[in-house]
């Protein structure tokens, strides 16, 4: 039998940790897809052009040819159509523009990726501001993120979109919520900055960026209502940086050797999550959130280009 104490404390428990919601990205990805595959099947339906994607696949890294495999298994899954360009590792940057150019004339291909990283010998920056802003699904194009800052229509980066679209879902409210975002990237931290901070929903943030030379870091973080972490340092988020009830976007994702693990490697994100989670209200895990809604929300810019495209 239990003491009344003993049934009093775990009832407090129970409703500690059950007050705890995963953001789940399989679900939310699926919705995505599940919409997109609708909104396909009804353009062509209508006789018009489906979405055509075309990645480019540079070099044989592990990580960018699983990355842009998922896409094109995702591709297929709702109906667009897709195209892979693999190159060699050590092709000169002019035959990498002349590709490019090539899907730009293409009236057929309403949207381009390049996989990044890209090889030493090829200029990053040329390359993204080489490609139509009109077909940039990636949202990388200086023209997308000028757009962007200014709250007009836009591609929006796959991650900080895949985010918004995660808090959306499960009707997280942001209206003046203090937001902390860890990590200045371009591809992260800058844009999803922004995004929380227009006048929409979600959105409405007052919003804090953080990075490598922010001071008292830790007290800042305890100030937030929403924390997103985004600085590519495994478990760099401690649960003693988290106020009850915040909610946490964990961005990370970083190979780290695990002997336990038939792979080699285990796959960790920028949260201490077990740690931290009991003390949210909602959370992402790693693997299993943000990176799903990544590649839901690149459909999703796709999708917006074909529309566009035909008119």
């Amino acid at each position: 039998m239990f003491t009344m104490w003993e049934v009093l404390l775990k009832s407090v428990l129970v409703n500690y940790f059950c007050a705890m919601q995963i953001l789940d990205g399989k679900i939310v990805s699926q919705s995505v897809k599940d919409l997109l595959k609708t909104k396909t099947a009804i353009l062509k339906a209508e006789g018009k052009k489906v979405p055509h994607l075309a990645a480019i696949l540079i070099g044989t890294n592990g990580a960018s040819e699983t990355y842009v495999a998922s896409k094109v298994k995702t591709c297929e899954e709702i109906g667009f159509k897709s195209t892979m360009l693999r190159l060699d590792e050590n092709i000169a940057e002019q035959e990498l523009i002349t590709a490019i150019e090539k899907l730009n004339n293409d009236a057929d291909v309403d949207g381009i990726l390049v996989q990044l990283p890209l090889p030493k010998q090829i200029s990053e920056e040329k390359i993204i501001n080489l490609i139509n802003p009109d077909k940039d699904v990636d949202g990388f194009h200086p023209v997308s993120i000028g757009k962007m800052v200014q709250g007009l229509p836009a591609f929006i980066p796959a991650t900080p979109y895949g985010i918004m679209l995660m808090l959306e879902h499960y009707k997280i409210e942001t209206a003046g919520k203090h937001a902390v975002v860890i990590g200045r990237s371009n591809i992260v931290g800058r844009p999803m900055s922004i995004l929380l901070s227009q006048n929409t929903n979600p959105g409405n943030c007052t919003v804090t960026v953080c990075h490598s030379r922010t001071n008292n870091l830790k007290e800042i973080c305890l100030q937030a209502d929403i924390i997103v972490a985004a600085l590519g340092k495994p478990g760099f988020l401690k649960a003693d940086m988290v106020k009850d009830g915040a909610v946490v976007i964990d961005v990370g994702i970083t190979r780290v050797a695990d002997a336990t693990k038939k792979s080699g490697f285990a796959i960790k994100g920028d949260v201490d999550f077990a740690n931290v989670a009991p003390k949210c209200s909602y959370i992402t895990p790693v693997p299993g959130g943000v990176g799903l809604m990544t590649i839901g929300a690149l459909m999703m810019n796709t999708y917006n280009a074909a529309v566009m495209n035909n008119g």
